[in-house]
Protein backbone atom coordinates (compact mmCIF):
# COMPACT_ATOMS: atom_id res chain seq x y z
CA UNK A 1 0.00 0.00 0.00
CA UNK A 2 1.60 3.25 -1.20
CA UNK A 3 2.14 5.91 1.46
CA UNK A 4 1.68 9.63 0.79
CA UNK A 5 2.25 12.71 2.89
CA UNK A 6 -1.00 14.07 1.48
CA UNK A 7 -3.96 12.77 -0.49
CA UNK A 8 -6.26 15.34 -2.08
CA UNK A 9 -9.79 14.16 -2.83
CA UNK A 10 -11.17 16.07 -5.81
CA UNK A 11 -9.58 17.19 -9.07
CA UNK A 12 -11.40 20.50 -9.50
CA UNK A 13 -9.69 23.92 -9.50
CA UNK A 14 -9.29 23.95 -5.69
CA UNK A 15 -8.00 20.37 -5.60
CA UNK A 16 -5.47 21.36 -8.28
CA UNK A 17 -4.51 24.43 -6.25
CA UNK A 18 -3.82 22.17 -3.26
CA UNK A 19 -1.74 19.92 -5.50
CA UNK A 20 0.31 22.88 -6.68
CA UNK A 21 1.05 23.95 -3.10
CA UNK A 22 1.96 20.38 -2.14
CA UNK A 23 4.26 20.19 -5.18
CA UNK A 24 5.97 23.46 -4.22
CA UNK A 25 6.36 22.25 -0.63
CA UNK A 26 8.08 19.07 -1.75
CA UNK A 27 5.39 16.81 -0.30
CA UNK A 28 4.69 13.34 -1.62
CA UNK A 29 1.07 13.81 -2.68
CA UNK A 30 -1.70 12.33 -4.81
CA UNK A 31 -4.88 13.92 -6.21
CA UNK A 32 -7.76 11.47 -6.67
CA UNK A 33 -10.60 12.49 -9.00
CA UNK A 34 -13.67 10.28 -9.50
CA UNK A 35 -14.22 11.43 -13.10
CA UNK A 36 -12.53 13.76 -15.59
CA UNK A 37 -10.25 16.70 -14.86
CA UNK A 38 -12.28 19.61 -13.39
CA UNK A 39 -15.32 17.42 -13.91
CA UNK A 40 -17.82 20.00 -12.69
CA UNK A 41 -16.64 22.54 -15.25
CA UNK A 42 -16.73 19.87 -17.94
CA UNK A 43 -20.44 19.36 -17.19
CA UNK A 44 -21.23 23.06 -17.46
CA UNK A 45 -23.33 24.06 -20.53
CA UNK A 46 -21.17 24.13 -23.66
CA UNK A 47 -21.84 27.84 -24.28
CA UNK A 48 -21.43 28.97 -20.68
CA UNK A 49 -19.53 32.13 -19.80
CA UNK A 50 -18.14 32.55 -16.29
CA UNK A 51 -19.33 35.33 -14.03
CA UNK A 52 -15.77 35.74 -12.74
CA UNK A 53 -13.08 37.36 -14.85
CA UNK A 54 -10.17 35.18 -15.98
CA UNK A 55 -7.65 36.51 -13.45
CA UNK A 56 -9.96 35.47 -10.60
CA UNK A 57 -9.89 31.87 -11.84
CA UNK A 58 -6.10 31.68 -11.88
CA UNK A 59 -4.22 29.28 -9.61
CA UNK A 60 -0.52 28.70 -9.06
CA UNK A 61 0.30 32.19 -10.39
CA UNK A 62 -0.18 30.86 -13.94
CA UNK A 63 -1.81 33.58 -16.10
CA UNK A 64 -5.25 32.79 -17.53
CA UNK A 65 -5.50 34.59 -20.87
CA UNK A 66 -8.95 34.61 -22.50
CA UNK A 67 -10.41 36.25 -25.59
CA UNK A 68 -12.96 38.19 -23.55
CA UNK A 69 -13.04 39.66 -20.04
CA UNK A 70 -15.13 36.71 -18.86
CA UNK A 71 -13.79 33.37 -20.10
CA UNK A 72 -15.82 30.57 -21.62
CA UNK A 73 -16.11 26.98 -20.44
CA UNK A 74 -13.85 25.85 -23.30
CA UNK A 75 -11.14 28.33 -22.28
CA UNK A 76 -11.35 27.26 -18.63
CA UNK A 77 -10.93 23.58 -19.54
CA UNK A 78 -7.90 24.45 -21.63
CA UNK A 79 -6.43 26.53 -18.81
CA UNK A 80 -6.75 23.81 -16.17
CA UNK A 81 -5.27 21.22 -18.54
CA UNK A 82 -2.29 23.54 -18.85
CA UNK A 83 -2.09 23.76 -15.05
CA UNK A 84 -1.68 19.97 -14.82
CA UNK A 85 1.12 19.90 -17.40
CA UNK A 86 2.87 23.01 -16.03
CA UNK A 87 3.28 21.47 -12.57
CA UNK A 88 3.25 17.83 -13.70
CA UNK A 89 0.60 17.16 -11.07
CA UNK A 90 0.25 13.62 -9.73
CA UNK A 91 -3.44 12.87 -10.32
CA UNK A 92 -5.52 9.74 -10.82
CA UNK A 93 -8.67 10.11 -12.93
CA UNK A 94 -11.84 8.00 -12.87
CA UNK A 95 -10.97 6.64 -9.45
CA UNK A 96 -13.61 7.17 -6.78
CA UNK A 97 -12.82 7.38 -3.08
CA UNK A 98 -15.11 4.95 -1.30
CA UNK A 99 -13.93 5.23 2.28
CA UNK A 100 -11.41 6.95 4.54
CA UNK A 101 -10.56 5.14 7.76
CA UNK A 102 -7.96 5.24 10.53
CA UNK A 103 -4.75 3.33 9.92
CA UNK A 104 -2.73 3.63 13.09
CA UNK A 105 -1.66 7.27 13.27
CA UNK A 106 -2.39 7.68 9.57
CA UNK A 107 -5.40 7.46 7.27
CA UNK A 108 -6.31 4.67 4.87
CA UNK A 109 -7.98 5.76 1.64
CA UNK A 110 -9.93 3.02 -0.11
CA UNK A 111 -10.90 3.75 -3.73
CA UNK A 112 -12.62 1.95 -6.58
CA UNK A 113 -9.16 0.98 -7.84
CA UNK A 114 -6.77 0.61 -4.91
CA UNK A 115 -5.91 1.57 -1.32
CA UNK A 116 -3.41 4.12 -0.02
CA UNK A 117 -1.94 5.37 3.25
CA UNK A 118 -1.73 9.09 4.00
CA UNK A 119 -0.60 11.33 6.82
CA UNK A 120 -3.08 14.02 5.79
CA UNK A 121 -6.24 14.29 3.70
CA UNK A 122 -7.69 17.32 1.92
CA UNK A 123 -11.34 17.06 0.92
CA UNK A 124 -11.97 19.36 -2.06
CA UNK A 125 -14.98 17.66 -3.58
CA UNK A 126 -17.08 20.73 -4.43
CA UNK A 127 -20.84 20.39 -4.73
CA UNK A 128 -21.71 19.76 -8.38
CA UNK A 129 -21.84 15.98 -8.14
CA UNK A 130 -25.19 15.57 -6.37
CA UNK A 131 -28.27 17.31 -7.83
CA UNK A 132 -31.04 18.44 -5.52
CA UNK A 133 -33.95 16.17 -6.40
CA UNK A 134 -37.54 17.36 -6.83
CA UNK A 135 -38.86 14.11 -5.35
CA UNK A 136 -41.87 13.93 -7.65
CA UNK A 137 -43.44 11.05 -9.58
CA UNK A 138 -41.75 10.59 -12.96
CA UNK A 139 -38.45 12.23 -12.00
CA UNK A 140 -36.68 8.97 -12.89
CA UNK A 141 -37.76 9.20 -16.55
CA UNK A 142 -35.06 9.60 -19.20
CA UNK A 143 -36.54 12.92 -20.28
CA UNK A 144 -35.66 14.52 -16.92
CA UNK A 145 -32.18 16.04 -16.81
CA UNK A 146 -30.43 17.65 -13.85
CA UNK A 147 -27.49 18.72 -16.01
CA UNK A 148 -28.00 20.96 -19.03
CA UNK A 149 -25.63 20.59 -21.94
CA UNK A 150 -26.21 21.75 -25.54
CA UNK A 151 -29.29 23.80 -26.55
CA UNK A 152 -29.46 22.33 -30.06
CA UNK A 153 -30.60 19.00 -28.56
CA UNK A 154 -33.91 20.60 -27.53
CA UNK A 155 -34.73 22.43 -30.77
CA UNK A 156 -38.45 22.57 -31.67
CA UNK A 157 -39.53 20.59 -28.60
CA UNK A 158 -41.58 21.37 -25.50
CA UNK A 159 -39.12 22.08 -22.70
CA UNK A 160 -39.98 22.76 -19.06
CA UNK A 161 -37.17 24.40 -17.10
CA UNK A 162 -37.37 24.26 -13.31
CA UNK A 163 -35.48 26.89 -11.31
CA UNK A 164 -34.87 30.63 -11.05
CA UNK A 165 -31.08 30.98 -10.79
CA UNK A 166 -28.33 31.26 -13.41
CA UNK A 167 -28.34 27.67 -14.68
CA UNK A 168 -32.12 27.65 -15.18
CA UNK A 169 -32.25 31.05 -16.85
CA UNK A 170 -29.34 30.23 -19.18
CA UNK A 171 -31.03 26.96 -20.16
CA UNK A 172 -34.36 28.70 -20.79
CA UNK A 173 -32.88 31.44 -22.96
CA UNK A 174 -30.51 29.23 -24.94
CA UNK A 175 -33.03 26.49 -25.72
CA UNK A 176 -35.63 29.12 -26.67
CA UNK A 177 -33.15 30.69 -29.10
CA UNK A 178 -32.71 27.29 -30.75
CA UNK A 179 -36.43 26.98 -31.32
CA UNK A 180 -37.67 25.21 -28.19
CA UNK A 181 -41.06 26.04 -26.71
CA UNK A 182 -39.98 26.95 -23.18
CA UNK A 183 -41.90 27.08 -19.91
CA UNK A 184 -40.22 28.22 -16.68
CA UNK A 185 -41.45 26.83 -13.35
CA UNK A 186 -40.27 28.92 -10.40
CA UNK A 187 -40.95 28.14 -6.74
CA UNK A 188 -40.45 31.77 -5.69
CA UNK A 189 -42.31 34.90 -6.79
CA UNK A 190 -39.54 36.21 -9.06
CA UNK A 191 -36.36 35.47 -10.99
CA UNK A 192 -33.43 35.08 -8.58
CA UNK A 193 -31.55 38.26 -7.73
CA UNK A 194 -28.30 36.30 -8.21
CA UNK A 195 -28.89 35.93 -11.96
CA UNK A 196 -26.03 37.55 -13.93
CA UNK A 197 -26.82 41.25 -14.33
CA UNK A 198 -26.42 41.20 -18.12
CA UNK A 199 -28.76 38.19 -18.42
CA UNK A 200 -31.54 39.33 -16.10
CA UNK A 201 -33.03 42.01 -18.46
CA UNK A 202 -32.98 39.47 -21.30
CA UNK A 203 -35.10 36.87 -19.49
CA UNK A 204 -37.48 39.48 -18.08
CA UNK A 205 -38.09 40.89 -21.56
CA UNK A 206 -38.66 37.43 -23.04
CA UNK A 207 -41.21 36.73 -20.31
CA UNK A 208 -42.88 40.12 -20.77
CA UNK A 209 -43.32 39.61 -24.51
CA UNK A 210 -44.64 36.06 -23.99
CA UNK A 211 -41.79 34.31 -25.79
CA UNK A 212 -41.04 32.29 -22.66
CA UNK A 213 -43.95 31.28 -20.44
CA UNK A 214 -43.42 31.39 -16.67
CA UNK A 215 -45.30 30.10 -13.62
CA UNK A 216 -44.24 31.77 -10.35
CA UNK A 217 -44.94 30.34 -6.89
CA UNK A 218 -45.26 26.98 -8.62
CA UNK A 219 -43.71 23.52 -8.65
CA UNK A 220 -43.70 20.29 -10.63
CA UNK A 221 -46.35 17.86 -9.39
CA UNK A 222 -45.90 14.91 -11.77
CA UNK A 223 -43.97 14.06 -14.94
CA UNK A 224 -45.18 11.68 -17.65
CA UNK A 225 -43.77 10.67 -21.03
CA UNK A 226 -45.49 13.46 -22.96
CA UNK A 227 -46.93 15.69 -20.24
CA UNK A 228 -46.07 17.50 -17.06
CA UNK A 229 -48.38 18.58 -14.23
CA UNK A 230 -47.60 21.90 -12.55
CA UNK A 231 -48.95 22.98 -9.19
CA UNK A 232 -49.74 26.71 -9.42
CA UNK A 233 -51.51 29.24 -7.12
CA UNK A 234 -54.55 28.80 -9.40
CA UNK A 235 -54.54 25.01 -9.23
CA UNK A 236 -53.02 22.19 -11.24
CA UNK A 237 -52.30 22.64 -14.93
CA UNK A 238 -51.10 20.07 -17.47
CA UNK A 239 -48.75 21.00 -20.31
CA UNK A 240 -47.36 19.05 -23.28
CA UNK A 241 -43.73 18.19 -22.55
CA UNK A 242 -40.76 16.47 -24.19
CA UNK A 243 -38.01 17.37 -21.73
CA UNK A 244 -37.73 18.60 -18.15
CA UNK A 245 -34.55 20.48 -17.27
CA UNK A 246 -34.50 20.39 -13.46
CA UNK A 247 -32.02 23.15 -12.66
CA UNK A 248 -32.81 22.83 -8.97
CA UNK A 249 -29.25 23.17 -7.74
CA UNK A 250 -26.64 20.79 -6.38
CA UNK A 251 -25.35 19.87 -2.97
CA UNK A 252 -22.05 18.72 -1.44
CA UNK A 253 -21.68 15.12 -0.26
CA UNK A 254 -22.15 15.75 3.44
CA UNK A 255 -22.66 12.03 4.11
CA UNK A 256 -19.09 11.41 2.94
CA UNK A 257 -17.77 13.96 5.45
CA UNK A 258 -19.79 12.36 8.23
CA UNK A 259 -18.43 8.92 7.34
CA UNK A 260 -14.94 10.25 8.13
CA UNK A 261 -16.08 11.65 11.48
CA UNK A 262 -16.40 15.29 10.46
CA UNK A 263 -19.10 16.97 12.56
CA UNK A 264 -21.86 19.01 10.92
CA UNK A 265 -23.92 21.85 12.36
CA UNK A 266 -27.36 20.92 13.72
CA UNK A 267 -29.33 23.01 11.23
CA UNK A 268 -30.24 22.99 7.56
CA UNK A 269 -26.87 24.49 6.56
CA UNK A 270 -24.93 21.39 7.78
CA UNK A 271 -21.75 23.44 8.01
CA UNK A 272 -18.79 21.16 8.69
CA UNK A 273 -16.63 21.72 11.74
CA UNK A 274 -13.19 23.10 10.90
CA UNK A 275 -10.64 25.61 12.16
CA UNK A 276 -10.90 28.63 9.87
CA UNK A 277 -7.26 29.54 10.57
CA UNK A 278 -5.89 26.17 9.40
CA UNK A 279 -8.88 24.54 7.61
CA UNK A 280 -8.29 21.37 9.62
CA UNK A 281 -11.58 19.69 10.55
CA UNK A 282 -12.44 18.30 13.96
CA UNK A 283 -10.74 15.10 12.75
CA UNK A 284 -6.99 15.50 13.06
CA UNK A 285 -5.25 15.31 9.68
CA UNK A 286 -8.41 15.88 7.60
CA UNK A 287 -8.61 19.31 5.98
CA UNK A 288 -11.44 20.97 4.05
CA UNK A 289 -10.97 23.18 0.98
CA UNK A 290 -13.35 24.95 -1.35
CA UNK A 291 -17.14 24.99 -1.46
CA UNK A 292 -17.45 22.06 0.95
CA UNK A 293 -16.51 24.48 3.76
CA UNK A 294 -19.88 26.21 3.49
CA UNK A 295 -22.03 23.13 3.84
CA UNK A 296 -25.34 23.65 2.04
CA UNK A 297 -24.55 27.37 1.60
CA UNK A 298 -22.97 26.63 -1.76
CA UNK A 299 -23.35 30.22 -2.97
CA UNK A 300 -20.85 31.48 -0.37
CA UNK A 301 -17.67 30.06 -1.90
CA UNK A 302 -16.33 30.37 -5.44
CA UNK A 303 -13.00 29.61 -7.12
CA UNK A 304 -11.89 33.20 -6.61
CA UNK A 305 -12.33 33.18 -2.82
CA UNK A 306 -11.35 29.53 -2.27
CA UNK A 307 -7.92 29.64 -3.93
CA UNK A 308 -6.29 30.80 -0.71
CA UNK A 309 -7.44 27.65 1.12
CA UNK A 310 -4.63 25.66 -0.51
CA UNK A 311 -1.87 27.86 0.91
CA UNK A 312 -3.46 27.95 4.36
CA UNK A 313 -3.70 24.16 4.51
CA UNK A 314 -0.17 23.55 3.26
CA UNK A 315 1.24 26.03 5.77
CA UNK A 316 -0.35 24.10 8.62
CA UNK A 317 0.78 20.71 7.31
CA UNK A 318 4.36 21.96 7.04
CA UNK A 319 4.12 23.50 10.52
CA UNK A 320 3.04 20.19 12.04
CA UNK A 321 5.67 18.32 10.03
CA UNK A 322 8.39 20.62 11.38
CA UNK A 323 7.21 20.05 14.95
CA UNK A 324 7.16 16.27 14.40
CA UNK A 325 10.67 16.28 12.91
CA UNK A 326 11.98 18.40 15.77
CA UNK A 327 10.43 15.98 18.25
CA UNK A 328 12.04 13.00 16.50
CA UNK A 329 15.42 14.74 16.54
CA UNK A 330 15.13 15.41 20.27
CA UNK A 331 14.29 11.76 20.94
CA UNK A 332 17.29 10.57 18.91
CA UNK A 333 19.53 13.05 20.70
CA UNK A 334 18.33 11.88 24.10
CA UNK A 335 18.97 8.24 23.17
CA UNK A 336 22.57 9.04 22.18
CA UNK A 337 23.12 10.57 25.59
Amino acid sequence: MTHYDLIIIGGGPIGLACGIEAHKAGLNYLIIEKAALVNSLYHYPVNMTFFSTSEKLEIGKVPFVSNNRRPSRREALEYYRRIVTTFDLNIHFFEEVKEVTKYGKRKKVITSVSSYKADNIVVATGFYGLPVMMNVKGEQLRKVKHYYDDPHFYAFQDVTVVGAANSAIDAALETWRKGARVTLVIRDHEISQRVKYWVRPDILNRIKEGAIRVYYNSSIKEIREKEVDIKTPNGKITLPNDWVLAMTGYRPDMEFLQSMGVKLSNDEVLKPSYNEETHESNVKGIYLAGVICGGMNTHKWFIENCREHAGIIMKDILRKRKIANTHKSLIKESKRK
